[in-house]
């Protein structure tokens, strides 16, 4: 688990580029926010995390599988992982902030992928 990196990964670069050839700008891994989000835009109040499915448990997910074994380990693993990520947005909704969780497959899949930069562009920029 020490090789798995924990910030700029090929999901969060893929959105990150997305986003700036939109013109968006924002601020990366904020440490003063729960959870450490991985693109913030601090003027509206929106940090947005860029989940694996692996980890994060994304329900429906074929990456989402677990291990056979060590099973007991990885489920208790699994389970505070999901159950951080929800203290971490409820924190943020107490403190006023949004969120937008963007899955490790919707990164890979260029259709989804600017699906997810189009809903964030519309919350970054309301149309009139």
């Amino acid at each position: 688990m020490r090789r798995v990196k924990r910030r700029d990964t090929k999901p969060e670069l893929l959105l990150r580029s997305a986003l700036w050839r939109r013109r968006l700008r924002y601020r990366l891994h904020a440490k003063n926010l729960p959870g450490t989000p991985d693109v913030v835009f601090p003027g509206i109040r929106l940090a947005v995390f860029v989940h694996g499915c692996f980890w994060h448990r994304h329900p429906g997910c074929v990456r989402a599988s677990t291990p056979r074994s060590n099973v007991e380990f990885w489920t208790t693993k699994f389970d505070a992982n999901v159950a951080r990520d929800a203290r971490n947005v409820e924190e943020l909704t107490k403190l006023g902030w949004h969120t937008f969780v963007v899955w490790e497959c919707e990164a890979y899949d260029a259709q989804a992928l600017e699906r997810v930069a189009d809903a964030i562009e519309r919350l970054v920029r309301p149309v009139p």
